[in-house]
């Protein structure tokens, strides 16, 4: 039985999960889209009619308006986050009490009901409760900012078995990363996109203070000869 989640203030945390049988979770442009919103509308300490946001007759917000609601004080900062056709990556930080489960359980609990309805089925949408790991060290941390980020790799022709036989072509990979429309790298590219409040940089470390520095940072893994996991390792914990 797995044991529940327990999070402490002010912590940071990768959360994931994927789809049940590893199955699709986002089928089209509107499934992304209505995840993000959920990404940016749960994290909130206020309730919300989702109903009511999210009318069927076609009066309620664009997706562009969505972000310009007021949604009240946040209950997690989200650094950054990626979609992927059958999962999804999130890395948080824990600012209010129970705010990362009550997150997940918004996000979750909304996305399923859409899915459900809209595609006429039944039953759990995702692969049992969202997993989470603790990162506990700088490391660690900053490598998730790369791992999270460089997930839709996969995604590009010929590249799906990258981290085992290296990169193809790089300078497409990171033209393809910078297009990706379901991730927060645009957002620390400095791209205006609808996505942007989603994230909340300024509480998390500075590790890339200017676009270059987190390509360099996704360039060194993607060239990297040695696992990810290996490499931080064996450098173990920044001191602080």
């Amino acid at each position: 039985m797995q044991r529940p989640h327990t999070f402490s203030i002010d912590e940071y945390y990768h959360l994931y999960n994927r789809g049940t049988d590893k199955r699709s979770i986002f089928l089209d442009v509107n499934d992304y889209h209505r995840f993000i919103m959920l990404l940016y509308l749960c994290n909130t300490i206020e309730p919300f009619d989702m109903q009511k946001i999210f009318r069927t007759n076609g009066e309620g917000p664009s997706f562009t308006e969505i972000f310009k609601l007021h949604r009240g004080q946040p209950i997690i900062s989200i650094g950054t986050w990626v979609l992927m056709p059958n999962h999804f990556h999130l890395l948080v930080k824990e600012i209010a009490e129970g705010g990362i489960t009550t997150f997940m359980r918004k996000v979750n609990t909304g996305y399923s009901m859409y899915f459900n309805k809209k595609y006429g089925r039944t039953g759990n949408l995702f692969q049992g409760k969202f997993k989470s790991e603790h990162a506990d060290n700088d490391n660690y941390l900053k490598y998730l900012f790369s791992y999270i980020h460089l997930n839709p790799i996969k995604l590009i022709r010929g590249e799906d078995n990258w981290k085992e036989v290296g990169i193809t072509n790089l300078n497409n990979a990171k033209d393809f990363l910078s297009k990706y429309e379901y991730s927060s790298l645009p957002s620390y590219l400095t791209i205006k996109t609808n996505f942007n409040k989603i994230i909340q940089k300024d509480l998390f470390p500075e590790y890339f203070p200017d676009p270059n520095n987190i390509w360099d940072d996704m360039t060194e893994w993607l060239t990297s000869k040695k696992e990810p996991e290996e490499k931080i390792m064996k450098d173990g914990p920044s001191q602080k």
